[in-house]
């Protein structure tokens, strides 16, 4: 268990939930996610909860916001245990909507912005969701595709919702022609006559002895098996993994920043840069989308104490312009997840960080969005370079032989088994993907396998070795080789297809594409260029092969099956350019 040094309710009221005796070691607040904000809120309401564009709330006004947009829920006719789809960037009006829906015990079922119009409508669908809250520049795609959903009605909010009147003015005026919904079209309704139109007084949902059972969020992975799956999340994952945070990070004061910069619609962004800097009093700097460009000057403006992020992230750091004579004095942690970080890396960030004048060393942390976020960290007593450090608070990790629960002894490598917490509740209607990640041990408690490969030492240092699973990691992202291949087949001019990663210099890896086309097609630029639009238009941006190639086979396996260890090494020996 990590010793806090120095710490006190008034620092933090979440420390009272500290307890040697409980089983993570610590008791989980009975509340809701919102109810976890109001804790912050009573404790220090002048604080500043969010930054956006200049824009501040404080912890009272970010309560009094969700409160004005839960009612504006109710009045639209969402209840208790609806499913509400969001399709939003880091905005205000994003973040006070996840929170809006939990206080009426809603769920959120959050989607990634640039998913293809065809992902959006099975999303909805899925879900069965009849509200949608959408960022503008989707309405073309929603537009296209709403007819055959079940959608009674689509909020549209823009990016420039919440920024100063000067910049709204420029950002409208700049976008103006990217918001096509009919105007007409009764099912549409603008963020602001959305809120101007709330009216009800609305008691909050109580979770009281919900536990673990009744799911919160809906966020979207490909599980062990690579392939897209939907993520139940409850108020019990959300706050534990808040308390896991506070112990750990014990030197988190009120007034702190987070940079907001990871993705909402991701469990890492979500878990750490909202939910658990509102645990901590601090305040998230909101960062709609990266741009590597203007890094330097948003790291220089806003001198964030916590940096969280991908490694792609810290490259872009350490090249920023306006850094170079910056005194980063200022920063307490940087933690990088989401992939692998490099060992050449992470001596360049080290070496970076010292040079000016900063004694943080970046520590790597591993997490799974069906564990949440972060189940491990490389910090403090627990850290160890090159490894992904020690299971928080709470988690357990063992490794066992690949497709069995046989745990192995230290120091031998197989398969990532996680116990916490913040085990997800299971995969939304699909119970056998879930049995497959969720396993009861000899033990009797249930362990998450993570389909990843390990070691863990002698010390009980984590060290990770690779994935098992077949999953595409490409600036954060995940990519799900058998959603391309799907997507890729519907062609009649595909017979066969098959995807993997290839190294790209700033991406790390991008997805390749191998492709047999049927019968008396001709492999020119007219087929090619048909594939690459129909991948743009059913696909996410990041799912995009990177590059297609013709082939007139595909090698096997002793078994039969597509080798695709042998296209992995073949695509490795090119990069991308």
């Amino acid at each position: 268990m990590v010793i806090l040094k120095n710490y006190s309710v008034e620092k933090n009221p979440l420390y009272k939930y500290i307890n040697e005796n409980s089983v993570y070691g610590f008791d989980i607040p009975d509340v809701s996610m919102f109810g976890m904000v109001q804790i912050s809120a009573q404790s220090h309401p002048d604080a500043p909860a969010y930054e956006y564009f200049g824009t501040k709330c404080t912890y009272k006004q970010l309560i009094e916001q969700i409160e004005k947009t839960s009612s504006a829920y109710f009045d639209l006719g969402v209840r208790k245990g609806d499913i509400v789809t969001i399709l939003m960037p880091n905005t205000p009006e994003a973040v006070v909507s996840i929170y809006a829906l939990n206080r009426l015990g809603a769920v959120s079922n959050i989607v990634h912005p640039l998913s293809s119009q065809g992902e959006i409508k099975h999303y909805i669908n899925s879900s069965k969701s009849k509200f949608l809250l959408a960022i503008d520049l989707c309405c073309r795609k929603v537009s296209e595709i709403i007819d055959e959903t079940q959608l009674e009605k689509v909020i549209v909010a823009s990016a420039g919702e919440s920024m100063p009147i000067l910049m709204k003015t420029a950002y409208s005026l700049t976008n103006k022609n990217k918001n096509s919904y009919s105007k007409s079209d009764v099912r549409y309704i603008s963020w602001r006559n959305f809120i101007k139109n709330s009216k009800s007084t609305v008691k909050p949902y109580m979770p009281t002895g919900d536990k673990n059972k009744k799911v919160a969020i809906i966020l979207h992975s490909g599980g062990t098996t690579g392939t897209p799956k939907d993520i139940m999340l409850s108020n019990n994952n959300f706050n534990a993994f808040g308390v896991q945070a506070v112990i750990t990070l014990y030197d988190v004061s009120v007034g702190d920043k987070i940079l907001g910069v990871l993705p909402i619609f991701h469990g890492f962004g979500l878990g750490v840069c909202v939910h658990v800097c509102f645990c901590f009093g601090a305040c998230s700097v909101l960062i709609p989308s990266f741009d590597a460009k203007k890094f330097g000057s948003i790291i220089k403006k806003h001198k964030p104490t916590m940096l969280f992020g991908v490694p792609t992230l810290y490259e872009a750091m350490i090249k920023a312009e306006g850094v170079e004579k910056l005194d980063f004095s200022f920063l307490k942690y940087a933690v990088s997840g989401g992939d692998t970080l490099p060992k050449p890396l992470e001596d360049k960030v080290n070496a970076f960080l010292s040079s000016h004048n900063s004694d943080v060393r970046i520590c790597e942390g591993y997490g799974m969005t069906e564990g949440l976020a972060t189940l491990s960290l490389s910090v403090y007593d627990g850290y160890k370079s090159g490894t992904i450090g020690k299971p928080l608070i709470g988690n357990e990790m063992c490794v066992v032989t690949p497709g069995t629960n046989d745990v192995l002894p230290a120091g031998e490598e197989g398969e990532l088994c996680v116990c916490g917490p913040t085990l997800m509740i299971g995969y939304r209607e699909n119970d056998e993907e879930t049995a497959l990640a969720l396993r009861e041990h000899a033990d009797g408690k249930i362990w998450l396998h993570t389909g990843d490969m390990a070691v863990i030492d002698e010390e009980g240092f984590v060290h990770y070795r690779l994935r098992i699973k077949r999953l595409i990691i490409s600036s954060g992202y995940n990519v799900y080789p058998t959603q391309i291949e799907k997507v890729i087949e519907e062609l009649p001019e595909v017979d066969k297809c098959a995807v993997v990663a290839m190294p790209h210099p700033y991406k790390k890896e991008v997805a390749k594409a191998y492709i047999i086309l049927a019968k008396g097609v001709e492999g020119n630029s007219f087929t090619l260029d048909k594939i690459r639009q129909h991948c743009k238009k059913n696909l996410s941006h990041h799912s995009v092969p990177y590059k297609y190639q013709f082939v007139k086979e595909l090698p096997k396996t002793p078994y039969g099956k597509v080798d695709f260890m042998k296209l992995q090494k073949e695509s490795e020996e090119v990069t991308a350019k």
